[in-house]
């Protein structure tokens, strides 16, 4: 899907020039593609106001850094301060992962947790900057940036296993259930 087909416009290039592999898609095919599993992880990354994002530095290794993450419009946001590390990363190399704020202890992760991979995108549009800062009023200037998924993931407690719950824009959702003991991963 590119930035034109998600309805969104002044995008400086897609995902698919830089970084990354598989095809990417802007939250809107998540949510037609499995509405139930993508508002649970909506309601997840709404539960808090902060979320741990992973880029990639220079050298390769991971950077991770607190980001506010904001759904709207079919479209998951990345705002971030001019000239932070974090967006120099991204401009360099598109590939993040972002990881739901856990809470403050493992009770917090009762219905488990959420995270989302896949290449950010700049947003260079005067006109869909201002829309975006009409409507949340971040500190100005901000670096803008939309994110095109690669995966989504679930991950829970079913005593006794763990489960993961994947979605992928080229495959169905997938269910993994597994305990300390399988040798192997059993996937529904």
């Amino acid at each position: 899907m590119t930035s034109e087909s998600a309805g969104v416009e002044g995008v400086a290039g897609s995902a698919a020039e830089g970084g990354g592999r598989g095809e990417a898609v802007g939250w809107a095919a998540v949510e037609e593609a499995e509405p139930e599993f993508a508002g649970w992880v909506r309601k997840r990354f709404g539960a808090y106001r902060h979320h741990v994002l992973a880029t990639l530095r220079k050298d390769g290794a991971p950077r991770l850094t607190g980001l506010e993450a904001d759904f709207r419009h079919g479209e998951l946001w990345l705002g971030m301060m001019v000239g932070s590390r974090k967006a120099l990363d991204l401009r360099r190399d598109p590939r993040f992962s972002l990881h739901a704020n856990p809470g403050p202890d493992a009770d917090g992760l009762a219905d488990g947790d959420v995270r989302v991979s896949g290449r950010a995108v700049e947003v260079t549009d005067p006109g869909v900057v201002a829309r975006y800062a009409a409507e949340v009023k971040p500190p100005e200037p901000f670096h803008l940036f939309r994110a095109e998924l690669t995966e989504v993931v679930r991950t829970y407690v079913e005593d006794p296993h763990v489960v993961l719950v994947s979605w992928a824009p080229d495959r169905p959702l997938r269910t993994v259930r597994r305990t300390s003991d399988d040798a192997a991963l059993r996937v529904e």
